[in-house]
């Protein structure tokens, strides 16, 4: 299973820490670990484009810690986007996928 734990500050998001695999399909063909994969990367690159300093991040297999150092409103957004694409994906795939 994949566990997603978000931490707040202030009410804003300060980290995400994503672990585990879905085991829903072998390596390469688990759908729901290339869709987290998929928008994680995406959103971090996205808000990399907009400023490169506003992140922290450290990835290995089956592991992303990703922290929030800049909150910007196109930055928080992106953020929040994220946990909403992860949220429909956990809604859809429950047995896989769990957002603390």
């Amino acid at each position: 299973m994949i566990k997603i734990t978000v931490n707040y500050s202030n009410n804003l998001v300060s980290e995400i820490v994503i672990e585990g695999h879905s085991n829903y399909e072998v390596s390469g063909k688990d759908i729901v670990c290339a869709s987290v994969s998929s928008i994680a990367i995406t959103t971090i690159n996205a808000i990399i484009r907009l400023d490169d300093k506003a992140l922290a991040y450290q990835e290995k297999d089956g592991y992303l810690n990703l922290k929030i150092l800049k909150h910007s409103n196109y930055i928080d957004t992106l953020i929040l986007n994220m946990l909403d694409l992860f949220k429909d994906l956990e809604k859809q795939y429950k047995k896989y996928i769990k957002i603390k």
